[in-house]
């Protein structure tokens, strides 16, 4: 059957076809105001199916995998490539091969509603225990599977599947006038063992103090200054300024500040970047990327030189290297894109205590959240929601409301020290480039020479 859908895939002359099928399940719970308020159950399957031909890609899907909707979508797809010659189906199978980094983990049918439901109310009334001054709690919690089966023209067979768990937290707390909020997450490659007691404490513990910080917290004068980036969830920052701009599709395009630097020196010889699709139970791993490639660990920058990018089948075919296992897409629905999965820099030699004693005067920043990005110039914009004022080499006052102003490239060029500290975020990134897809991020602190910095 999937000989046959390729043969009708292949049959008006496209160079290359392939077929995406996917099941996925999704469970969702919702507590506010003190009690579960919404519980909700998602399934979604069908088949997507590609065909490219030079520059052309013919797209369809089917929601159904009954044969008359599959083989329509594969003529759809087909016309789209619109060439005349018939191409072979293949007359071999290789199965592809792939490591695995997410066992299936425990069953959430083992981890029914009423247990769900008493962790989350457990933790609400652990959260309104900690501090007094908190009037509301929000709590969500999503326990997803998906199974993927994937064929195409060169008789390359993968399949994967595996298990996604995600908990998030959002708390009001209001002294006298002033009322501030925050907000957390945790999500990993896991069943229902990812619920733990300690996990629930940890987050509520985090959450209660981020929020009781901001009490204290004030604006900061604006300007240009020396700024350290927190270890975690900063990388978000490397994330969208800096990694996007390495993805291959931009590359291909000319729209990219990085289209002519491969090889080339970008930034200091103590950076190292990296994307990983292999960290165990991590959100943003991978067995096989969405076009059947085995995941992989890639430098993009080595030691300040730029190594590589991000491919997916298309870039590299162009650029006549491997694919490094970033074909990605939000679902059977999208066309596979260059997509980041784990991003993150290596560690450097010096210490976080070294390198906030280093700085006379600036800005400790470890809460980023939303912002912007110009791919082609580099340049963004970035909300930070908490942070600390530098004086004399010390931590000395909270700030909050931060915003900070730059370009990618030459952020990552003014890097002047990297600390032995890198962590990786679990929070509940997604990444909505055009479609969106589960990513994590980290970065050891590191210390920017010069950053633009105002408060809102």
């Amino acid at each position: 059957m999937l000989q046959k859908l390729i043969a009708i895939a292949m049959s008006r002359g496209g160079d290359y076809a392939d077929l995406f099928f996917e099941f996925s399940s999704l469970d969702e719970m919702q507590l506010r105001d003190r009690k579960v308020a919404s519980v909700g159950q998602h399934v979604d399957y069908g088949v997507g199916i590609r065909v490219l031909k030079g520059e052309q890609t013919g797209y369809a899907y089917s929601e159904s995998t009954e044969w008359d909707k599959m083989a329509k979508a594969a003529a759809t797809a087909a016309a789209i490539a619109d060439g005349l010659v018939q191409t072979p189906c293949p007359v071999s199978v290789t199965e592809v091969k792939a490591a695995h980094y997410y066992p299936a983990g425990n069953s959430w049918e083992d981890f029914d509603s009423a247990k769900r439901i008493d962790y989350l109310q457990r933790m609400n009334d652990m959260l309104y225990g900690l501090d007094s001054r908190i009037t509301n709690v929000m709590e969500s919690l999503a326990s997803s599977y998906e199974r993927t089966l994937f064929f195409n023209s060169l008789g390359e067979l993968a399949q994967d599947s595996g298990p996604m768990s995600s908990l998030a937290v959002s708390i009001v707390a209001q002294q006298g006038s002033r009322r501030e909020t925050a907000s957390l997450s945790r999500s990993f490659r896991m069943g229902s063992e990812f619920l733990t007691d300690d996990l629930a404490t940890s987050m509520a513990n985090e959450v209660t103090g981020k929020c009781s910080m901001l009490f204290n917290a004030g604006s900061i004068k604006g300007g240009d200054m020396p700024v350290v980036m927190g270890a975690g969830g900063s990388g978000i920052l490397l994330h969208e300024a800096i990694g996007h701009a390495f993805e291959a599709d931009f590359i291909r395009k000319g729209t990219s500040i990085f289209t002519d630097s491969l090889g080339k020196k970008i930034c200091s010889e103590k950076i190292s970047v990296v994307d990983d699709g292999t960290i165990p139970l991590n959100r943003g791993s991978i067995n096989i990327d969405d076009e059947g490639v085995p995941s992989q660990k890639t430098y993009m920058v080595k030691d300040g030189v730029l190594t590589s990018f991000l491919h997916d089948r298309v870039s590299a075919k162009h650029y006549g290297v491997p694919s490094t296992g970033n074909g990605r897409r939000e679902s059977f629905r999208y066309n596979p894109i260059p997509r980041m999965r784990a991003t993150y820099m290596e560690n450097g030699d010096a210490s976080k205590d070294d390198i906030i004693a280093s700085v006379k005067k600036g800005v400790f920043l470890d809460t980023f959240s939303n912002g912007q990005v110009q791919i082609g110039a580099g340049d963004f914009t970035f909300y930070v929601k908490s942070g600390w004022l530098i004086e004399n080499g010390r931590l000395t006052k909270p700030l909050k409301d931060i915003n900070v102003i730059g370009n990618g490239p030459q952020a990552l060029a003014d890097i002047v020290a990297v600390a032995d500290d890198c962590i990786i975020d679990n929070g509940k990134w997604t990444c909505g480039k055009e479609q969106y897809c589960p990513v994590s991020c980290g970065m050891p602190t590191v210390l920017v020479s010069k950053l633009s910095v105002g408060g809102i």
